[in-house]
C-alpha cells in the first residue's frame, strides 16, 4: 500500500488517529507539523507569530513537498492544502484522506487557538477558517472520512478497513 494522507481541520484527529491507523495498517507514520518544527527548531505558533502566515505556508509547503516517504501514514497540518505543490506531492505518493468533522465538534476541540498554530489571519474567526477550507479538503480528498461517530480506535479500525476493501482508489479528479 502507498502512502495514506491525512488532511482536515485543526483538531480533527490527523495525527491521534494517524498513529492508530499506521498501526492497524502496519506502516510507519509521520506528522508535518512535528517535521516542520523539528527543521526550523520552533513551535508552529512562534514560526507564525516571528515570520508571518506567508512566511510559515511557504516553509510548510517545502517541508512537505520534500517529504521522502513510502508506506507511511502522513499527518499534515490543516493549512497544508493551500500548498499547491505540497499537495501535488502528497497525490502522486498516495491516497489523501480527508478527515471530516462537523464545524461544532472542531470548535468544541480547538479551545487553545492561541498557541496552537492555527494560521488565521487578523479578524479571521475560527468559522471563516472552516468555511474557506471546507472546499479545499473537498477538492484534494480521494477519499472522504466521517470521524465524528466512534471512539478514536474504532475510527482508526474503520478507516483501516475503508483503505484495505477500496485498495487506496482515489475519487476522480
Amino acid at each position: 500500500m502507498e502512502n495514506i494522507v491525512l488532511i482536515g481541520m485543526p483538531g480533527c484527529g490527523k495525527s491521534t488517529l494517524g498513529v492508530l491507523l499506521a498501526k492497524a495498517l502496519g506502516m510507519a507514520f509521520v506528522d508535518t507539523d512535528v517535521v516542520l518544527q523539528a527543521q526550523h527548531g520552533k513551535k508552529l505558533q512562534q514560526m507564525i507569530e516571528e515570520s508571518g502566515i506567508d512566511a510559515f505556508l511557504a516553509r510548510e509547503e517545502a517541508c512537505v513537498a520534500s517529504l521522502a516517504c513510502d508506506h507511511t501514514v502522513i499527518a499534515t497540518g490543516g493549512s497544508v492544502v493551500y500548498g499547491k505543490k505540497a499537495m501535488l506531492h502528497l497525490h502522486e505518493g498516495g491516497t489523501v484522506v480527508y478527515i471530516r468533522l462537523p464545524y461544532e465538534v472542531i470548535s468544541r476541540r480547538l479551545s487553545n487557538l492561541a498557541t496552537r498554530g492555527v494560521t488565521l489571519r487578523p479578524g479571521q474567526t475560527l468559522f471563516d477558517l472552516y468555511q474557506e477550507r471546507v472546499p479545499l479538503y473537498e477538492n484534494e480528498a480521494d477519499l472522504f472520512f466521517d470521524a465524528e461517530d466512534a471512539s478514536l480506535e474504532e475510527t482508526a479500525q474503520q478507516l483501516a478497513e475503508r483503505l484495505r476493501v477500496s485498495g487506496g482508489e482515489r475519487n476522480a479528479r
